[in-house]
């Protein structure tokens, strides 16, 4: 009885359809009898399917309609019923793979692109990219639309929206830049992109000079690869710098506007430099450095600064310290846009961009400093080396942090570390590196129990940077507004490495089980107290960490020519 009747269960909407199905009253009448007895002799149980063939055959004409509508009516409803199957694994997709956040964007087309892969790999039908488009407005409220991205190259984004740090679509991304680094022809065309900002009082503006080069590959991986820019803190702006004061010191054929269009020029060239870093175009850096030292200079800047006047200033002494100054200040910028929090995750793409890209830094600004005085490029040179120096350790850092994450999320590998550092005989370790270090044991053993109490809590790593950040908030307290605070840093550093080696020490003889583990822990800490202390220092003396680092690299680039022109001396 239900076979030609699907999805219809009214009565009364059955008799009287079956009561309407003829013009003549004596048919209407029996059609709505029989039909009238099929339901109630269904409804008491009582077996009708001879009954009712024998209606179907007599009056199945009747039914012809009736047939044909009630398939039509559940093909709706199983559309209706399939759509809102669909339109529900989309909303769960969406939600599973992104969130609100402030100050990122991700390229409107990146989000469709994810989206059809997982219509493919569910073997769903897409909606089209504007309906697409009116579903993510509906789910994350508040979202902007912005176009972003250098001239000839700027695409929408979502303002305000970001793939989740758990998400798979990271991984995905990653394989995908990878690909296309594989993939790219080692001796492919350069491709020559625009870079120009413009000032608002003139049109002779330095850094939009023409066309600039970039690298094929550089220029591949940055537009397959928008969605590291939410890893950034592209909302930095470069600080200001200090004016130039030349003083009472020699300053013939030196006029004050020679000294003005080098503040303007350089500060122009350095936010340019801050834009490209930015966008990702590492290759770009080159050739704005030879636009500024004249390598290839465009005629506007000529004009505002002959080349003459500007090798002139290099050898004066206060624009050797302005200029180092504004380079400590502008990379330490830099560090914070491309590495704002060490901790947190960052692409394995990205991190390998950064450190090729530091490789690059010092070869780079050799070639374009070619015939500047030997002094300025000495400085520039120590200035940039710490500013690559320290992108090595930040990322070389983050690393660290994310392979000791897994560490100190798993509970067995806690426990059995805890139970090796139990056996430690602490006592010999203090014995022996008392001599040396002279630390207080009152200290060490502090230091000691909140070691193993934090490891037995099974801290995130989180909780333990903020327990090796209380360590040296506590052991250089009684050193601050003083001006033995940065020698006393780096002797609680070398005190802090070697306390840890001994540690490893005594874990190495035990063969201690989580050897492993707290080797990758040790190298993480101690990488992680360079950081802070760097820091700290920066902090008490008023520099940057970048300019803590250029004073190392100034002193080994004293010693190299010291040694140079000892080396030119007959000594026997």
């Amino acid at each position: 009885l239900v076979k030609p009747f699907p999805g219809l269960t009214d009565s009364v909407a059955l008799l009287g359809f079956s009561g309407a199905c003829f013009k003549d009253p004596f048919l209407n009448c029996l059609c709505f009898c029989s039909t009238l007895c099929l339901i109630l002799l269904f409804a008491s149980g009582v077996f009708v399917s001879t009954l009712y063939l024998f209606i179907y055959f007599c009056f199945g004409f009747c039914f012809t309609p009736l047939t044909f509508f009630c398939p039509t009516l559940q093909k709706s409803e199983g559309l209706s019923s399939q759509r809102s199957s669909l339109l529900n694994s989309h909303l769960q997709w969406l939600l599973d793979n992104y969130e609100t956040a402030e100050g990122v964007s991700l390229p409107r087309s990146t989000l469709y692109n994810h989206y059809l892969r997982h219509c493919q790999e569910q073997k769903l039908d897409p909606v089209n990219a504007a309906s697409f488009g009116k579903l993510i407005r509906s789910i994350f409220m508040g979202l902007r639309t912005r176009r972003l991205g250098t001239r000839g190259n700027s695409k929408y984004h979502y303002y305000g929206i970001r793939v989740k740090p758990d998400s798979p679509l990271n991984r995905l991304q990653e394989d995908m830049q990878y690909m296309a680094l594989r993939q790219q022809p080692v001796q492919q065309k350069q491709r020559f992109k625009p870079v120009q900002k413009f000032d608002g009082n003139s049109g002779d503006n330095y850094s939009g000079g023409g066309q600039q080069l970039a690298g094929a590959a550089e220029q591949t991986v940055i537009a397959q690869s928008q969605h590291h820019q939410q890893f950034l803190d592209a909302s930095r702006a470069l600080p200001d710098f200090v004016e130039l004061d030349l003083g009472q010191s020699n300053t013939e054929n030196i006029s004050p506007e020679d000294v003005k269009a080098l503040q303007a020029l350089y500060r122009e060239h350095c936010e340019a430099i801050l834009d490209v870093v930015v966008n990702l175009q590492f290759s770009l850096i080159e050739k704005l450095w030879q636009t500024f030292w004249r390598y290839s200079p465009p005629e506007t800047v000529v004009a505002r600064l002959p080349q003459s006047q500007l090798l002139l200033l290099c050898r004066h002494e206060a624009v050797l310290k302005w200029m180092n100054t504004c380079d400590h200040l502008m990379y330490h910028a830099l560090v914070e846009i491309l590495i704002p929090d060490v901790l947190r995750p960052i692409p394995s793409a990205l991190t390998q961009a950064i450190r090729n890209f530091a490789k690059s830094l010092e070869g780079w600004l050799n070639n374009a400093m070619n015939a500047v005085p030997q002094r300025m490029i000495q400085t520039k040179i120590a200035a940039v080396s710490a500013f690559a120096q320290t992108l090595r350790r930040y990322t070389s850092l983050n690393h660290l942090a994310q392979a000791a994450r897994a560490v100190l999320q798993n509970t067995s590998q806690i426990n059995q570390m805890l139970s090796d550092l139990n056996r430690v005989d602490f006592a010999n370790v203090q014995e022996q590196a008392s001599w040396v270090c002279q630390c207080e044991e009152g200290v060490v053993q502090h230091l000691e129990q909140d070691f193993k109490a934090t490891l037995q809590q099974q801290s995130s790593l989180e909780q333990w940077a903020a327990w090796l950040e209380n360590v040296v908030t506590q052991v250089l307290k009684p050193y601050e507004h003083r001006p033995s605070f940065p020698r006393a840093a780096r002797q609680f550093l070398l005190k802090w490495s070697f306390y840890s080696s001994m540690v490893i020490r005594d874990l190495t003889l035990r063969s201690a089980a989580s050897f492993g583990s707290f080797h990758l822990i040790r190298l993480l800490y101690d990488e992680y107290m360079f950081y802070l202390v760097e820091h700290r220092v920066a902090q008490v003396t008023g520099e940057t960490p970048i300019g803590v680092m250029g004073e190392v690299q100034n002193v080994i680039v004293l010693n190299d020519i010291f040694l140079y022109f000892m080396s030119q001396y007959d000594i026997s």
